[in-house]
């Protein structure tokens, strides 16, 4: 089971936050916006998004500990360690960062994003969009 793979990025986030300590655990704690920027090459996959649209911002954690496999939930030594499949940790085997947020602007090759918890210079892997009800689609 040890088969490799590549994912390589498709932009980078641009965001006042530059530290883990200056990051919120999560969007709905004070999380800025911040613009995604992307590479030439996904062009055409970024022309039918436009202000309004939610979605999900796949990031690499390219600042996590990957030999994290269990954590205090957030920060806390007084609650008992939790595997890391359990929380939302950014510490993880395979730091993937999961990001719901809303599109507030488009720009050449760039998306202002609402409430991004991801620290500036964040790989970004992929984006999908938020799926509505069965009806909606």
């Amino acid at each position: 089971m040890t088969r490799q793979f590549v994912v390589r990025p498709i932009g980078r986030v641009e965001s006042v936050l530059r530290t883990r300590d200056e990051a919120p655990r999560q969007p709905d704690e004070g999380a800025p916006s911040a613009w995604l920027v992307f590479d030439e090459s996904v062009r055409d996959a970024l022309r039918d998004l436009s202000a309004g649209d939610e979605i999900i911002v796949i990031t690499w954690f390219d600042r996590a500990d990957r030999d994290v496999l269990t954590v205090h939930p957030r920060g806390d030594r007084t609650r008992p360690a939790t595997g890391v499949f359990s929380t939302r940790s950014p510490d993880r085997p395979n730091p993937l960062g999961l990001h719901r947020v809303t599109i507030v602007e488009t720009g050449d090759l760039r998306l202002q994003v609402d409430h991004l918890e991801a620290l500036d210079e964040t790989p970004i892997v992929d984006l999908k969009p938020v799926l509505g009800d069965i009806a909606e689609r």
